[in-house]
């Protein structure tokens, strides 16, 4: 599984976090988590919503000030 990933998209709107999102889960090994820091307010709802389609993890958010920390993992297909 290894070390989580960091994805900053910080300045990027959508729906750029969400593409950029599946593009990186795409080329992960399965059980990776990945950690999405954005400001994009929608980013969450979307990156929930590509979880749900997509089979993934949504493992939670956290806010600190303007910046939103979504974690997701990986699972197997």
């Amino acid at each position: 599984m290894g070390d989580p990933i960091d994805l900053d998209l910080t300045g990027l709107k959508c729906p750029l976090p969400s593409l950029m999102t599946a593009k990186a889960l795409r080329r992960v090994a399965p059980g990776t988590t990945i950690v999405v820091k954005t400001t994009d307010p929608m980013a969450p709802l979307d990156i929930r919503f590509l979880c749900e389609r997509d089979g993934h993890e949504f493992v939670g958010q956290s806010i600190d000030g303007q910046v939103v920390q979504i974690v997701v993992r990986k699972v197997p297909a």
